[in-house]
């Protein structure tokens, strides 16, 4: 089907017209669960195709195929009823465990905090029959498909909030490829979103795959945490498209609400990809899951601490940090401190403005590292803009093609990357210096003077870091404060 586009668009469009859903966010939920329900069935006819004993979790009356597929079927107030009465307090009830009934668990999991925001059973009806214009058992429609939900998953994050928003598609690639995941290997992101270094992590392993044994070795590849209810609806429809006939690794929940110490053995995993919220503060509380030396609020630094601790001996992890933790100081210093005696961080990829526009104009930078080998040197490599680009937006994004320097320099970790050497984007500094920092990983390049940005969205940027730094400052004094009161008193 080569209209796939308009047919979404079309379905979009069909949600304007209804009272109860009211914006991007909910057209996005509403449009997911439908969705989520379309693709599960689709799998199904796959799996009874190829398994005699395949028996749907799904009680018969609610699966798509008997109640979606007819296009003169159910409608109006009838249907409403039969969503709101039936099918969605039947999902949320059905029995099982992760390891007891995989795919209910999954469906569960979906629409424990789903809802139907439509209140026109007739529009409902309409949006079904138009997808089921889609074939998801035709690869070449299934492909496609996965371009167009990459543009659904952009459109939930300009819909989203401060913190959230869609790593490049170019960006996700090249830590991927950097990290090269080996089948065998667990891959992990504690704050997947929507899934993209997972779907990433999947594409990458599947090549590698030559028999049926390597293919349930897939299946169990990836694991992935995510606390909203919508992206990780998004994410688990995301992984079934993908290949992945139970993604019940993928679970609603905090990973920084779990005490560290409550992560063992089963917990570690090899490999962790990721880009952590950063720009906010977790709820009181969350703070104290972590050893008392290193506690903050902020987001992006507990994240931090816990990659650091659920990496495998060896494990290898690469993520997206802001500016702000990489000269930050106080509970900053005292992570970098950790990280850089425990893990060997080898190399900082430093991003230039925009890539991540328009969601944010905070300075991101790509740290990679490995665990078990304290770190000598920290290689800096300065991703440059392309020959006649000045900023990135979002029809001019940053793209895979820009990172072949970054991959031809890179080198090998097992030679301590003996090959690399200093360029005017490259530069090496030892720990020393950066011990003699005081931790500040925040390192310029010194093949290049110092450049004063003009840019507005900079500056604004760089004002919002500072107040957050002096306002986390004078937590931290107070919190100084209150505990010597308490114990004078």
């Amino acid at each position: 089907m080569s209209n796939l586009s308009s047919v979404i668009k079309s379905i979009q469009d069909v949600m304007r017209q209804d009272s109860g859903v009211d914006g991007d966010a909910q057209r996005i939920s509403q449009l997911t669960w439908l969705l989520f329900l379309k693709v599960f069935d689709a799998q199904e006819e796959e799996l009874e195709m190829t398994r005699d004993s395949y028996q749907s979790p799904i009680p018969e009356e609610l699966r798509w195929r008997n109640w979606a597929i007819n296009e003169e079927g159910i409608t109006g107030d009838a249907l409403l009823e039969f969503v709101n009465g039936q099918l969605f307090p039947k999902l949320k009830a059905i029995a099982g465990d992760a390891e007891r009934n995989p795919r209910g668990y999954v469906v569960r999991s979906v629409f424990e905090d789903a809802f139907n925001y439509m209140k026109s059973g007739q529009l409902l009806r309409q949006i079904i029959n138009k997808l089921n214009a889609i074939d998801f058992n035709r690869q070449a429609e299934r492909h496609q498909f996965n371009d167009l939900y990459e543009k659904i998953l952009k459109d939930l994050q300009s819909a989203g909030n401060a913190g959230e928003f869609y790593t490049p598609r170019a960006v996700t690639q090249f830590m991927v490829d950097m990290v090269n995941p080996q089948l065998g290997e667990v891959v992990m992101d504690p704050a997947c979103g929507t899934g993209g270094f997972l779907v990433c992590s999947l594409e990458h392993l599947r090549k590698q795959v030559k028999n049926e044994h390597d293919q349930s070795v897939l299946q169990r590849s990836v694991r992935g945490v995510e606390k909203k209810q919508l992206p990780h609806m998004l994410c688990t429809t995301n992984m079934m498209l993908h290949g992945v006939e139970v993604p019940s690794q993928i679970s609603h929940d905090n990973t920084l609400t779990r005490p560290l110490r409550d992560y063992g053995p089963a917990d570690r995993v090899d490999v962790i990809i990721t880009n952590p919220p950063f720009g906010g503060v977790e709820e009181p509380g969350t703070e104290n899951n972590f050893p008392a030396d290193v506690r903050t609020k902020e987001t992006a630094d507990l994240f931090l601490v816990l990659i650091k601790h659920l990496l495998k001996n060896q494990g290898r992890a690469a993520l997206v940090l802001p500016d702000g933790t990489l000269f930050g100081e106080g509970v900053k210093t005292r992570i970098k401190e950790q990280l850089l005696q425990e893990c060997n961080l080898h190399t900082i990829i430093r991003l230039p403005n925009g890539v991540f526009a328009p969601y944010t104009g905070i300075k991101t930078n790509l740290l990679f590292f490995s665990k078990g080998t304290p770190t000598k040197d920290v290689w800096y490599y300065e991703h440059p803009y392309p020959a006649g680009v000045k900023n990135y937006n979002k029809t001019k994004p940053i793209r895979i093609e820009e990172f072949e320097v970054e991959k031809a320099w890179w080198g090998s970790e097992a030679d301590a990357f003996a090959t690399r050497v200093e360029n005017e984007f490259a530069w090496k500094v030892s720990i020393d210096q950066i011990k003699a920092a005081n931790y500040n990983l925040d390192q310029k390049n010194p093949h290049v003077g110092d450049v004063q940005s003009h840019d507005p969205e900079q500056l604004l940027a760089d004002y919002a870091r500072l107040q957050g730094e002096a306002q986390a400052l004078r937590d931290e004094l107070k919190e100084i404060l209150a505990k010597s009161l308490a114990s004078a008193g």
